[in-house]
C-alpha cells in the first residue's frame, strides 16, 4: 500500500506551471486542469493515479500508433545531440590514439614536436566520451539524476575542448618561428631531433653543421637540407587543421548543453514521474484508505450520512 495514505488531501501539493497563478487555474473556461490537495483531488475528472496495467511509462508519450510507443519530442533532441557528442568525440579520441601508437607516418613529429596540444586533445575527448556515455545512461534509463550530471559535465567538457583550441591557435599565431626555434634547441634532445631529420628527410636545423644528431643520412657532408623550413611548414599546416577542427566543434558542443538545458527535465510525459519515490505514489488501494479517513473526519465534524456518502464513493471508485 503506497505510503502517502498518511498524508491528508488538504496537504497535497499544486504543481502548477512557472508564471500560472492559483487565482488564474481556477477561472471558469481556463481550460487549465485543476491540480492539488483538499476537495478537488475527488472531483470529476480530477483523476491523479495510473488506471489499470498503466505502469507510467518514463520518457515516452502514452499514445500509441502501431502498437509501439513513442519518445516525446524532449527524448529525441536529446537523442539527436547526444549522437553527435558521441560520434566526433569517438572520432577524436580515435585518432588521438592512432597518433599515440604511431600508425600515421608522421604522427612521431607531433608526439615529439605538439606533446601538450596532443594530451590536452586527448583528455578532453576523453571527456566528452565519458559524457556522452552519462547522457546515454540518463536518456535510455529516463534517470533524471543522470541527466543532471550530463549537463553538467557538458560544461566541464567544453572547457577542455576549447584549450586544444587555444594552445594550437596561440602557437601558430603568435612567433612561430620563434618558438621552433627555442624548441629544437632546448626541448627536442638528440632523440627528438633525430626522429624529425628521419622522417622530415633533413639534416640539421640550417644545415647539417647546426645543432645535427648524426645518423647513417645525416652528416657533415650530407646533401640533405635544414630541417627549419620542412618543420616550419608542417606544424604551420598541422596546428592550422588543429584548430579548425577543434573549434568547429564548439557550435555543436554548445546545441547540446543548449539542448540538455531545455529538454533534461522534460524526457518524461508525465511531468512528476521520477520526483517522488515509488512507494509514495497513489494508487487507488491507498486512495480508498484515504476517502475512508476523511469521511471519518466528516463524520467527526458532519455527522453520520456525509461519512456514509463519502464512504459510498470510495467503494464506487
Amino acid at each position: 500500500l503506497s505510503l502517502s495514505v498518511g498524508y491528508l488531501p488538504t496537504k497535497f501539493s499544486r504543481p502548477l506551471s512557472p508564471g500560472i497563478s492559483y487565482r488564474k487555474a481556477n477561472k471558469p473556461g481556463s481550460g487549465l486542469v485543476k491540480r492539488g490537495g483538499g476537495t478537488r483531488a475527488f472531483g470529476p475528472g480530477a483523476n491523479r493515479m495510473p488506471g489499470d496495467n498503466d505502469e507510467d511509462y518514463d520518457g515516452v508519450d502514452p499514445g500509441r500508433k502501431g502498437g509501439k510507443l513513442r519518445w516525446n519530442r524532449f527524448k529525441w533532441i536529446l537523442f539527436t545531440t547526444n549522437t553527435i557528442l558521441t560520434l566526433y568525440s569517438l572520432a577524436a579520441l580515435i585518432f588521438s590514439i592512432v597518433i599515440w601508437f604511431n600508425v600515421w607516418r608522421d604522427a612521431d613529429i607531433i608526439t615529439i614536436g605538439n606533446r601538450g596540444e596532443l594530451v590536452a586533445s586527448t583528455v578532453a575527448a576523453s571527456a566528452c566520451l565519458l559524457t556522452a556515455l552519462i547522457g546515454w545512461a540518463g536518456l535510455l534509463l529516463n534517470n533524471r539524476a543522470f541527466l543532471a550530471i550530463y549537463t553538467l559535465f557538458l560544461w566541464v567538457s567544453f572547457g577542455l575542448l576549447v584549450v586544444p583550441g587555444y594552445l594550437t591557435y596561440k602557437k601558430r599565431a603568435f612567433n612561430l618561428e620563434g618558438k621552433i626555434n627555442a624548441q629544437w634547441s632546448r626541448n627536442l634532445g638528440i632523440k627528438g631531433r633525430l626522429t624529425i631529420q628521419n622522417l622530415l628527410e633533413c639534416c640539421g636545423y640550417f644545415s647539417p653543421y647546426v645543432e645535427a644528431t648524426v645518423s647513417a643520412k645525416c652528416y657533415s657532408r650530407s646533401q640533405l637540407p635544414g630541417c627549419k623550413g620542412p618543420y616550419m611548414r608542417f606544424e604551420k599546416g598541422i596546428l592550422e587543421k588543429w584548430y579548425i577542427i577543434t573549434f568547429s566543434l564548439v557550435p555543436l558542443h554548445l546545441g547540446a548543453i543548449v539542448a540538455a538545458l531545455l529538454c533534461s527535465n522534460h524526457v518524461t510525459h508525465r511531468f512528476g514521474k521520477g520526483m517522488m519515490p515509488k512507494a509514495y505514489r497513489l494508487n487507488q488501494e491507498a486512495m480508498a484508505v484515504i476517502m475512508e479517513t476523511y469521511a471519518s473526519q466528516l463524520a467527526d465534524q458532519y455527522g453520520d450520512e456525509q461519512a456514509v456518502d463519502q464512504y459510498g464513493k470510495t467503494r464506487s471508485n
